[in-house]
């Protein structure tokens, strides 16, 4: 039999389940680094936990007289089939071995007694324990719900199967994308990567699917910890995040709750607490004190370099890259358009009353935008978009919120620093924004730093800006009303300066509290037509764009709504 190469690894027999159960998500789990756990994992782990302690061991030699062997978590490894194990439990004597397989559920009521992954599985297992000089000639599955033994046979045809579905998965190993998603198949639905496959949503995008469940990306319970005071101090305890001020205990976190972990000014943590975060997966982001996105750190990061491959090579086509980028300022627009029908307050609240002229202004700004012919006219499209956008921005603030006492007026956008209430909520909004694309993005694989519309300068988040244009009306400047026109910020929520203006800590906290209920709030998406929180929102869409710089989907489709 052919050796495979230095250059192939060899192939975790657990991955030929997957292969043969679903080649996608075997390539995705295998080549791209994508795993997440669902309920069917974690109990899948637990029920592991007895036989992944090593007992017991195998003969040197194979030969040698037994009378009994019983060997658990047996690690083999073969270069000629290019496959490697670890076999739950070998048992058996010097006339033969059988290795046993373990699995979490109950024995399916098929004719062969299991399902074909599971018994590639263990049949793959037996021929390495046969190229290790073992006789063996069946092996056997537990069902630990059910509590039974199902006998798999070592027969040509098994045997024939098992060594196609080594070679098939070996070639799709070392393609640069994965093969296509399962079509309307009721293996997806309780599959743990079907957040990050999409498959009815690229099926719906490439075929035209007629009905999309609702698979939804990783539920996501967890929430950002946002640590404010200059002072604070983030240290590890078990299984929580402990906040201390001037070495006192003031709050606490259970990790398992934390999605994100948000350091303003000159707050800190232990290096327990951070090597903690990165084994979990959890990125820790830094904000400057007056609430500029300064950074985040993650541990080793995603794996997959083919997704970062693509993004470089799209990045440096000028076409692909225009193609994108009028397709976000498109989006951004109407998004804006949107914004200003829905909350437009002046002369009686009522969108009719907004002036047509207004109206007309965008809408064509969308047209030019989806039809220009570089990026430098792009750019120019996007000004003049803006300029009557926020002609008219103070026109959704209440009136009498614009007549209290240096109050909410605005007269247009300013910025670093900003000059007046409303410009600050903006920027420290759009802050909070780009953070949140920079941690979707570096999650999924992706670099936030190399974009299509917006340059590359040093230390700035291209990518992220890119992403975020759509969003910038729905979720930084609707938060930005939402909270004037609540009284939820007041004037005296910040300090201004001749050198500009500033939220104070009790009202950038109570902006945050605005900002994460927005993001929390659920829509239903337009193409999609699904329910979908914005903050799960993020992710589909970083995992669209993937699709599409794959070449999976003809289109990426921005989020533009009514």
């Amino acid at each position: 039999m052919e050796t495979i190469s230095e250059a192939q690894p060899l192939i975790p027999v657990r991955m030929l389940n997957e292969y043969v159960y679903c080649p996608r998500l075997a390539f995705m789990m295998w080549v791209q680094g994508e795993f997440v756990h669902n309920a069917d994992t974690v109990e899948g782990e637990i029920r592991h936990k007895r036989v992944d302690k090593a007992s017991g061991k195998l003969p040197a030699d194979p030969d040698e007289e037994q009378e009994k062997i019983h060997a658990r978590s047996v690690d083999l490894s073969s270069e000629g089939l290019g496959l490697t194990a670890k076999v739950d439990l070998v048992e058996g004597d010097s006339e033969g071995v059988q290795p046993v397989d373990y699995k979490k559920g109950k024995r399916p009521h098929v004719e062969a007694g299991a399902y074909e992954p599971e018994r590639v599985q263990v049949c793959a297992q037996g021929l390495l324990l046969r190229e290790h000089g073992f006789k063996t000639d069946h092996g056997f599955i537990y069902f630990a719900g059910s509590k039974e033994r199902v006998k798999v046979a070592f027969d040509d045809d098994l045997i024939a199967r098992t060594l196609d579905a080594v070679s098939g998965f070996r070639v799709d190993s070392m393609k640069e994308k994965p093969p296509p998603p399962l079509i309307d198949s009721p293996k997806c639905p309780r599959c743990s990567l079907v957040g990050i496959c999409l498959p009815d949503e690229v099926g719906f995008l490439t075929h035209g699917s007629d009905e999309i469940r609702a698979i939804y990306p990783r539920v996501q319970d967890s929430l950002p910890l946002y640590i404010q005071s200059g002072g604070s101090y983030v240290k590890k305890d078990g299984g929580q995040l402990i906040i201390e001020e001037k070495k006192e205990r003031v709050a606490e976190a259970r990790l398992m709750d934390t999605s994100q972990v948000v350091l303003f000014g000159h707050s800190g943590i232990s290096t327990p607490a951070l090597h903690e975060c990165f084994r979990r997966d959890i990125p820790v982001t830094f904000m400057s004190y007056g609430g500029w996105f300064i950074g985040h750190c993650v541990g080793t990061g995603h794996k997959n370099v083919i997704t970062r491959t693509l993004q470089y090579q799209t990045s440096f086509d000028e076409t692909k890259c225009l193609r994108i980028a009028r397709k976000l300022i498109a989006a951004k627009i109407h998004n804006c358009r949107t914004l200003l029908r829905r909350n437009w307050k002046e002369d009686g609240g009522n969108e009719d009353h907004l002036p047509a002229p207004v109206l007309t202004v965008l809408k064509n700004d969308i047209i030019q935008a989806a039809r220009v012919s570089s990026i430098q006219t792009l750019l120019g499209v996007e000004g003049n978009a803006a300029r009557s956008y926020f002609e008219r921005f103070s026109a959704m603030i209440l009136p009498e919120k614009k007549e209290m006492t240096n109050g909410f007026d605005f007269s247009g956008r300013n910025r670093r620093p900003p000059k007046d209430p409303i410009n600050a909520l903006l920027s420290f909004a759009y802050a909070m924004l780009t953070r949140e694309w920079t941690v979707t993005l570096s999650a999924v694989g992706l670099d936030p730093y190399r974009g299509f519309y917006h340059q590359m300068r040093f230390g700035r988040p291209a990518l992220s800006l890119d992403m975020m244009e759509p969003f910038r009306p729905l979720l930084a400047d609707s938060s930005v009303i939402t909270v004037i026109n609540n009284g939820e910020i007041k004037p005296e929520d910040f300090i201004v300066t001749a050198a500009g203006c500033n939220l104070k800590p009790g009202g950038r906290k109570r902006f945050i509290e605005a900002f994460e209920r927005r993001m929390s709030q659920e829509i239903t998406h337009p193409i999609f037509k699904y329910r979908i929180s914005y903050r799960r929102l993020f992710e589909v869409q970083a995992r669209l764009l993937i699709r599409y710089l794959a070449g999976e989907i003809p289109r990426y489709p921005n989020f533009v709504t009514r």
